[in-house]
């Protein structure tokens, strides 16, 4: 899609500099950029390599100075590229229409403007809401519901029952709705709990590749509008996650976990079961979080057990002091004649 930089201006509401009539079609990084592609700036260091790009119009900052280009000035130079990316580069479809190879039973709804790609299959009572799009080779299990305008990408699996919000997007090899992981010890064996609650998904969630949420065991799991989830992130059985919240690759978050509206979780995070994180806390990356722990609102935490980052980062210290000090205990000890304490 083709703008000018002066409707560009006007849907992101900033002040235009320069030749309004700038025609852009695309979006890239200073290096690479194309004279029809939006560039944007947010410090001082990269001036230079947008000043030598081909871009003809740059996104930046209020007070940052630069010469020879079309500028649109934001006080968030980063929000307002990426808001005119999305402007200029809707995504491609996934589906279009509905493909003769799909399954869907009788009894499904769906509504105006839905589609289905090739060999997915649709159970029974499912409702399905206007413009949602689903990807080949999905499954979508019975007496499950999918709100408007919804993305699902080929692959995608939803048990029984599961339950999304409008603007959902669920990356290719999502599984929702699957058994959480309880069981009842007995001299021998091992008896499989029940997990026959639900899985409820927000408005406006996107969840990454690959990534898999159990449904609850008598009660729900529950998604939050506005979750943001990476690749590879494991949510076990009732565990509840505020609005807002954003969780990176490869975590790991155990059964009955509460997390309050805007934490943000690293990388490799792993929270072991009936751990409350309070609102707006940051955990990072490779944090441990042990059972039943709280994690303060606001707080900021790292390593295994999570601390508070300033304590974590002085006990950091003295780890990396450690063969230092044995060598200084093994002297004492030498010295003073006792027996060594330390090997």
């Amino acid at each position: 899609m083709t703008r000018t930089a002066h409707e560009l201006a006007e849907f992101l509401g900033c002040k235009l500099e320069g030749d309004g009539a700038v025609q852009l079609s695309g979006v890239a990084a200073p290096d690479s950029a194309g004279p029809s592609d939006l560039i944007y700036v947010d410090k001082q260091s990269h001036l230079a390599r947008a000043a030598a790009s081909q871009a003809r119009c740059v996104v930046l900052g209020l007070e940052l100075p630069i010469h020879g280009k079309t500028l649109l000035r934001a006080s968030h130079p980063k929000l307002a590229f990426a808001k005119a990316a999305a402007w200029l580069l809707p995504p491609a479809p996934i589906a279009m229409g509905i493909h003769p190879t799909a399954v869907i039973s009788p009894t499904a709804q769906l509504a105006k403007g839905v589609a289905v790609g090739p060999y997915a299959v649709i159970e029974e009572n499912v409702q399905v809401g206007r413009g949602t799009e689903i990807g080949a080779f999905s499954f979508i299990g019975r007496d499950t519901q999918l709100g408007a305008h919804c993305r699902l990408y080929p692959r995608v699996t939803l048990y029984a029952g599961v339950c999304l919000g409008d603007a959902v997007i669920l990356h290719s090899g999502v599984v929702i709705g699957s058994d959480g992981f309880g069981y009842v010890a007995e001299e021998g064996k091992r008896w499989k709990f029940p997990q026959v609650g639900l899985v409820k998904i927000g408005n406006d969630v996107e969840i990454g590749a690959n990534t898999t949420i159990d449904r609850g065991s008598l009660d729900r799991t529950d998604i939050s509008a506005g979750v943001k989830i990476d690749n590879l992130v494991h949510i076990a059985h009732n565990v509840r996650i505020g609005e807002n919240t954003v969780i990176a690759a490869q975590t790991g978050i155990s059964g009955s976990v509460e997390i309050g509206r805007d934490v943000i979780i690293g990388g490799q995070v792993g929270v072991a079961d009936h751990c409350r994180i309070e609102k707006s806390a940051v955990i990072g990356a490779q944090a441990g979080i042990p059972t039943g722990k709280t994690i303060r609102g606001g707080q900021v935490v790292w390593g295994t057990p999570a601390r508070p980052l300033e304590k974590f980062k002085k006990l950091y210290a003295w780890w990396g002091r450690v063969p230092e000090l044995a060598e200084r205990i093994a002297r004492l000890e030498k010295n003073s004649g006792a027996p060594p304490g330390l090997k």
